[in-house]
This record gives C-alpha cells, structure tokens and sequence, in this order.
C-alpha cells in the first residue's frame, strides 16, 4: 500500500463545504419555517437507514464478515449505504481493513497520529490515497458488491438524493426533503462516522488495549449506533457486537440479532467471554501507551 501524498481533493472539499452550508441554512429554515410532520418523518427515516447501512452493512457485514446476510439485506445495505456517500461499500471496507491493520501508522488511512483534523475530515480533503483492493478479494468476487462499486455514483444519486426529493415532492414538501433529507443529513451522517476516527482514537477509555489508540466513547456510541465501543471493536474487530453489556447502546447489534431471529442473517460471529474477561483484566493492569498526537507524523 502507497502513503497518502498531499493534494487538494476539490470534489471532496466542495462537496463538504455545500453540506455544511446547506445544514446552516436547513437550520436557519426550521425557526423560521419549522418544519412538517413529513419532513422531519423523512429526516430521521433516512438517517437511520444511511446510518444503519453503514454500520451494519459496510462495517460489519462487508469489511469485517461478523455475519452472513440475506440477498434482500445485502441489496439494502448497498442501497442505503451508497445514500450515505462514504464511498463504494468495496473502497470503504478496503480502506477500513487497512485502518486495522496498520492502525496509527503511516499507512494508515485516517491516521489519528497525523492530528485530529486529518483523522476526522482532513484525510477526505488534503490528500490522495492509493486504495489496494487486494486485501478485499472477497468482495471483489461478489457480484452485487460489484455491481454497486461500478456503477456507485449513479447508486448515491439515485438512493441518496434523487428518491428523497420525489418523495417530498409527491408529499408536497420538496423544499423540507432537499433541506433535511438530503442536506443535514448528510452532513450529520458523515460527522459521526468521522468522530470513530477522530475522538475514538483520542478521548475516551482504552478498556481492552492500552497500547493501542483505539477508545470507548458513549456520546459516539450513541452517535453512530454503537460503534463509539471503539477499544472492544479494535481488540475483537470481527464480533458483530460493539457494544457487548445489555445496556450499552449498540442498535447495530440489536438490529442484526433481529434478522436473525428472522432467520435474514446467520453465522453471528462472537468472541468468547473468557477471552473478553481476560484482555480487559490485563488492560486494567497495563499502563497506558499514549498513542494520540503529541507530533505530526
């Protein structure tokens, strides 16, 4: 894998800089205008859907293969999770595969050690990466992970902001749609997922590995439906579960033991207890390698 070289990604940087401005002035539309039944339904609707695809989908059923899926899951995933514009579920988990193995190294993508800005958004912006996709040779070998890679730009348009706006449009709400459904929620989608690389990595607790980077964080838990358990994720990354006690907040986790109890998904894969018990004891008594930026790299 090549390291990341410095060059503006002005598509990106755009991108970005239209969503931020169009969650202002979405903002500046609800306490002028408030904001309809509908809207607010479609709002939360999408940013569940997006959200979830992402976390369920590309994390833990593309990149980390925590579970096996149904063909009807599978589809919506890709759906839904090239709505959320994160990029193909195929370049994503290539890249997040990279994340874990050469976590806070050069060669790691979203680098925490390059800053909190580089690991959050920067990374997006200033510089241009070489994605490897022969660590993924299992997705390149599935068609419907590939048929979405191929044609990904016309599955985010489609998904993610022409099928929001007709339906606002048939609602009579197209304005609403395109403020909140599209814009807003773009812009909170991306944030929290970007906070996994950039406050999991610095704040929080090292509860599993004290020698890694990686922490627990509740307020990201919560964010980004359970995947702030960040420590647990990187010290057990192909549990299905993030978060593992019955009241941490890990709607992914609950979502895909729903399925399957449907009998949609199968093959859950879950670490031992005993291991769980014994990596936190040991982190309990480790002192902890501080990792976070004291330097750019």
């Amino acid at each position: 894998m090549d390291h990341p070289r410095r060059k503006i990604i002005w598509v990106n940087l755009l991108f970005f800089t239209l969503t931020a401005a169009g969650s202002i002035a979405s903002i500046a539309y609800f306490f002028t205008h408030g904001i309809s039944y509908f809207g607010a339904a479609l709002f939360f609707a999408y940013v569940i859907l997006t959200g979830m695809s992402i976390t369920v989908g590309y994390h833990r059923l593309f990149s980390h293969r925590s579970f096996r899926a149904h063909p009807v899951v599978r589809f919506l995933a890709l759906f839904f999770g090239a709505a959320a514009f994160e990029q193909s579920a195929l370049d994503w988990s290539s890249q997040h595969r990279d994340h874990h193995r050469y976590v806070d190294t050069l060669q790691d993508p979203y680098n925490i050690r390059r800053g909190f800005f580089y690991a959050h958004i920067g990374w997006l912006l200033f510089w241009k990466h070489t994605i490897d996709h022969e660590n993924a040779k299992d997705l390149l070998a599935d068609r419907l992970v590939m048929a979405q890679h191929r044609r990904y730009h016309l599955w985010a348009i489609g998904a993610g902001i022409l099928l929001p706006l007709a339906l606002g449009a048939l609602a009579g709400h197209l304005a609403e749609a395109a403020l909140f459904a599209v814009v807003a929620r773009l812009a909170l989608v991306h944030h929290a997922t970007f906070c996994i690389n950039s406050v999991c990595h610095m704040f929080g607790k090292p509860t599993y590995d004290p020698k890694a980077s990686a922490r627990d964080h509740w307020l990201v838990a919560f964010l980004t439906n359970g995947e702030g358990y960040h420590s647990f994720h990187h010290r057990f990354p192909v549990d299905y579960r993030n978060g593992i006690r019955w009241y941490h907040w890990d709607p992914s986790k609950w979502l895909i033991r729903s399925l399957a109890w449907l009998g949609l998904v199968w093959d859950l894969k879950k670490t031992d207890a005993g291991r769980i018990l014994q990596a936190r004891l040991v982190a309990s008594v480790t002192p902890v390698t501080d990792k976070r930026p004291s330097a750019v790299l």
